[in-house]
């Protein structure tokens, strides 16, 4: 049987009593990056505490991390019924970077879950079940450290012409360097979960790059059947311009090499961009990592 065979689910696998009584004592945190999802943001906290904390208590908090907005995302978030943070804000003695995984990093120090689900602020097309289904290998399956996620994602042309990034970029890197990780369906899917412990002994890009270098990290310490994927359904959020997607693959493809390499790299890379009828636009991607959380977590 192939790893896809053996690691590949659906989230309807598991009913949420069974899920409930799989989880026992262990204690189960949502985290939501975001900057400036004001628009989106207090729909997916609402919809979650009322389904899953309010009606069913699979999760026992959910942590929304402001990543330097400047919108009403941390009152829009709080209203909604969050716990809310700003990354800057959290543990200050160590320094402030700006990105996705960064934000991430930094909700080890002020969440408490055993098991760490992370969902996108920006989802516009989606359900609750996306929590469950996550959590479902996890909690069933002790081999298990880390879950990805993977939807139909619709574009312009169809439902499945999203994820530019996730083909033109992160699915090529994998083939070439990492093949055993091909059959992962959506690598740079924004929706998974985690196990505290493997993700705070993770080195974690502060930008984009944190979903692509948790699962080759996390395949080169646990190996292959550490990784399991889970089939959500459908999900839809708002598409970046096709620019800052250029900065985004840099930033992975950074990660990538490091990780093929072994090598040490900048902490940032110079990206010339062009347009027409004007100047070369070079500016630069901040491809700085933290390293793993661990030695740095006090005691709970």
């Amino acid at each position: 049987m192939s790893w896809f065979e053996r690691n590949t689910h659906r989230w309807d696998e598991w009913s949420l009593a069974d899920l409930l009584a799989a989880k026992g004592d262990q204690r189960v945190s949502l985290v939501v990056p975001a900057r400036n999802e004001a628009a989106t943001v207090g729909d997916v906290v609402t919809r979650v505490r009322e389904a899953l904390v309010e009606t069913v208590a699979i999760l026992d908090e959910i942590v929304v991390v402001d990543s330097d907005s400047t919108d009403d995302t941390y009152a829009v978030a709080t209203d909604a019924g969050a716990v809310v943070h700003r990354a800057a804000e959290i543990r200050p003695d160590l320094g402030t970077r700006q990105g996705k995984g960064e934000a991430m990093w930094k909700s080890l120090f002020v969440t408490r879950g055993d098991l760490i689900v992370f969902m996108d602020a920006d989802l516009l097309d989606w359900d609750t079940h996306f929590v469950p289904g996550l959590l479902g290998p996890l909690l069933t399956r002790p081999e298990v450290s880390l879950v990805k996620g993977f939807y139909e994602r619709p574009g312009a042309d169809g439902p499945f012409e999203g994820g530019r990034v996730t083909e033109l970029v992160a699915r090529p890197l994998l083939a070439l360097l990492f093949p055993p990780l091909t059959g992962l369906v959506q690598p740079l899917a924004g929706e998974w979960a985690v196990r505290r412990s493997l993700f705070a002994s993770l080195s974690v890009p502060s930008g984009y790059a944190v979903e692509l270098a948790a699962l080759v990290d996390t395949w080169r310490t646990e190996g292959l059947d550490a990784i399991a994927q889970v089939d959500l359904g459908r999900r839809a959020h708002r598409h970046q311009a096709l620019r800052d997607l250029g900065a985004m693959a840099t930033q992975i493809l950074t990660a990538g090499w490091a990780r093929s390499s072994h090598s040490h790299h900048a902490d940032e890379i110079a990206l010339t961009q062009f347009g027409p009828g004007v100047a070369p636009h070079v500016h630069a991607v901040p491809v700085v990592e933290r390293p793993p959380a661990a030695p740095l977590l006090v005691a709970r």
